[in-house]
């Protein structure tokens, strides 16, 4: 009987074990990024809205 990679993979505890820490990692790695993006976009508009204020009051001196 010939014991495939995907086999030992799907079939046994510590193969078992790598498949949930793989997709634990892939997942955690698609929250950080989503997360941080979602940051990014906030702070950058955050950013923007200050300077648009800034502006508006240094022409109106």
């Amino acid at each position: 009987m010939e014991n495939t990679p995907l086999q030992a993979l799907f079939t046994s505890d510590i193969g078992l074990l790598s498949l949930f820490t793989i997709l634990f990692i892939l997942g955690m790695a698609a929250y950080i990024f989503f997360y941080v993006r979602r940051k990014v976009i906030e702070e950058t508009a955050a950013h923007e809205k200050r300077i648009e204020n800034n502006t508006k009051k240094q022409s109106s001196l």
